[in-house]
């Protein structure tokens, strides 16, 4: 089997509108044989090029077909991410908005990240991903990582027990869950001046 119809037969069966990395395709021939084959699926609009390296297939908008839709930026992060085994969690602006800390969402969509910081751009999608103190990393997107990132952007503020209720609210745990995790974030972080003073 030649290389262009290895590459044509894995393709197919990757979903619509998801990115992929043509690293993963390498093992097919060489990588002038792979890279000509993903240039001449490109011309033939198999696949569309969202990214240094990264391709999708394009997905036809269930209302107008003949319109189609590529990955989006935020996935090619995130797929970014995985290929190098970075960290990539919401900023804290928009943690605090998720959670009802504040009212205002963020106009940029940004991501924190342990990796280097970068942008992605794919058509009029923006997104940033900046590099920050892998103590923010912390606890991923479980509910300490997520009011740990929401509180971070506190630091000049008391925040009052009736907000922090209403983010224990949206994690879905109690207030007195909540008590005991913001113990725990406290002891770890007030010191090193992550977090601002709790209302607890």
């Amino acid at each position: 089997m030649s290389t262009q119809a290895k590459i044509e037969n894995r393709i197919k069966h990757i979903q619509k509108g998801l990115p992929f990395s043509i690293d993963s395709f390498y093992e097919a021939g060489s990588k002038a044989s792979v890279q000509q084959s993903f240039s001449r699926l490109a011309k033939k609009g198999a696949i569309a090029r969202v990214g240094r390296g990264i391709y999708c297939r394009p997905k036809p908008l269930k209302s107008i077909p003949s319109i189609k839709t590529v990955a989006s930026a935020e996935d090619v992060a995130h797929l970014w991410a995985r290929q190098n085994r970075y960290k990539l969690v919401a900023q804290g602006q928009e943690e605090a908005y998720k959670l009802g800390l504040q009212t205002q969402a963020p106009i940029i969509k940004l991501y924190w990240t342990n990796g280097p910081s970068r942008e992605f751009i794919v058509g009029k999608q923006r997104v940033k991903v900046v590099r920050v103190n892998s103590e923010l990393l912390s606890w991923g997107k479980a509910p300490e990582g997520r009011l740990l990132r929401a509180l971070s952007v506190f630091q000049n503020y008391e925040l009052p027990a009736e907000k922090l209720k209403i983010a224990f609210s949206r994690l879905k745990i109690s207030n007195s869950e909540g008590k005991k995790l913001l113990c725990k974030l406290t002891n770890r972080f007030h010191k090193n001046n992550v977090l601002p003073d709790l209302n607890i």
